[in-house]
């Protein structure tokens, strides 16, 4: 990976068990706005329409079960994306990095997992499902 090694992969995310611990162990605490591909971006948006992407997209959705971060009950309604867990630089791309279309180091998100994992904390992550309790009158 560009001179780096691989930090995350699929292998060590699914020991964790919790939304939580797999949401710290991808947290990357970058910041909004911070240029990612800049002039570069063209590459980036012919990767994610390739074919090869999306075959790579759609085995990671199925390994997941269209799970946010791949936890069961956590089912992805609407804005699923998939996740490349370490980022990927125009160099990747364009010398086609085995990597950034292998799913050991892609997960499936939801659009707000995604943005919180780039540019949020914890806090901002979103929860898992609020189980209703009798008497809850708290509409989600």
């Amino acid at each position: 990976m560009s001179g780096n090694r691989l930090l995350r992969s699929y292998s060590e995310l699914k020991r964790l068990d919790t939304f939580e611990d797999r949401f710290a162990y991808l947290h990357l605490g970058g910041l909004v706005g911070r240029e990612t591909f800049g002039f570069d971006r063209y590459i980036n948006q012919m990767f994610y329409t390739s074919d090869v992407w999306k075959k790579a997209r759609r085995t990671v959705i199925i390994r997941d079960q269209g799970c946010d971060l791949g936890i069961f009950g956590h089912e992805i309604h609407s804005g699923l994306l998939v996740h490349h867990m370490n980022p990927m630089t125009p160099d990747d791309i364009v010398h086609e990095a085995s990597w950034i279309t292998d799913p050991e180091y892609l997960i499936t998100t939801r659009h707000d997992t995604h943005n919180a994992i780039h540019f949020s904390d914890s806090d901002a992550a979103p929860g898992g499902f609020v189980e209703r309790a009798p008497g809850d009158t708290k509409l989600w």
